[in-house]
């Protein structure tokens, strides 16, 4: 039995990304449809859970991508309000890899700390998808959790989105320039980088001359990287008695879970695999 893997995307074409890691964590066939919402979704999950029955239903699975979360979940939940007894088969949510990203990302700083419990947390440019489940995660580690935006109205609706979702607390701050992240990091002990590329967010200075400062974590692979003075493939290295991980130092991690996932799909026609379930496997391949 084939296992086939249908790839549901709310952008125009579906991701390419997506699609040779689908085949790489062990999908035999994958289909891919753009444009997919709420109200489309259900002929198409129907194609999934009507044409195998059994033991049969486990080599068919959904994935759940595209650029914009938001769409993602709506179609996420679309797609699971779909399934009744039986009738159903294995998803996943990881729209603009948010999902693995993050997960990979806290998983790495959280063995690193050994806990992060009671740990002041602060993820900049944090009102994107990366930065928003960074957030979460980190919450729900037991951190103190701030998350900054250019405008204090988006990194409001990321924290009230959050809160909502994850039922954590989450502090927004506001860090128009420079300047204001700078004052932002002070008292920090674990700082998150999710900026959009080429946008460096703190000088080696800002970060190297804060005491408070444990971790740094930084999305941006593309120079110039978030936090200047670290390398992209810098994974639990030591700067300036900080550690630190660069892009590709939590990418060899994030590639390996988003795999990992692809591959538990087949495993039942059961499982559902969104922020909690990635993470939870994220912890145990860090």
């Amino acid at each position: 039995m084939k296992k086939l893997l249908f790839q549901f995307d709310t952008d125009p074409v579906p991701s390419v990304f997506d699609t040779v890691v689908g085949y790489d964590g062990g999908a035999d066939a994958i289909t891919g449809y753009g444009n997919v919402t709420p109200e489309s979704v259900g002929a198409l999950v129907d194609g999934t859970i009507y044409t195998r029955g059994g033991a049969e239903k486990k080599s068919t699975a959904i994935f759940v991508g595209g650029g914009n979360m938001a769409a993602g979940e709506a179609v996420f939940r679309a797609v699971r309000k779909r399934f009744f007894g039986p009738f159903r088969v294995s998803c996943m949510l990881d729209s603009n890899g948010s999902n693995t990203t993050a997960a990979a990302g806290v998983a790495l700083v959280a063995k690193a700390a050994g806990s992060l419990s009671g740990k002041r947390a602060l993820v900049l440019a944090g009102t994107g998808p990366v930065g928003m489940r960074s957030a979460a995660l980190l919450a729900r580690e037991g951190a103190q959790v701030s998350l900054a935006g250019r405008q204090m109205a988006k990194a409001e609706e990321a924290a009230r989105a959050i809160e909502a979702r994850f039922e954590v607390a989450i502090t927004p701050v506001e860090t128009p320039d420079a300047a204001a992240r700078g004052a932002a990091v002070r008292g920090a002990e674990v700082v998150f980088c999710a900026g959009a590329i080429g946008l460096e967010l703190l000088t080696e200075a800002q970060w190297s001359g804060e005491a408070s400062i444990r971790y740094l974590a930084d999305y941006n692979a593309q120079p110039p990287l978030g936090f200047n003075g670290i390398e992209a493939t810098d994974k639990g290295r030591e700067r300036h008695g900080k550690v630190v991980f660069g892009a590709l130092g939590i990418g060899g991690l994030k590639l390996k879970l988003h795999r990992a996932c692809v591959a538990r799909l087949f495993e039942s026609a059961e499982g559902v695999f969104d922020a909690e379930e990635i993470y939870a496997l994220a912890r145990e391949m860090a």
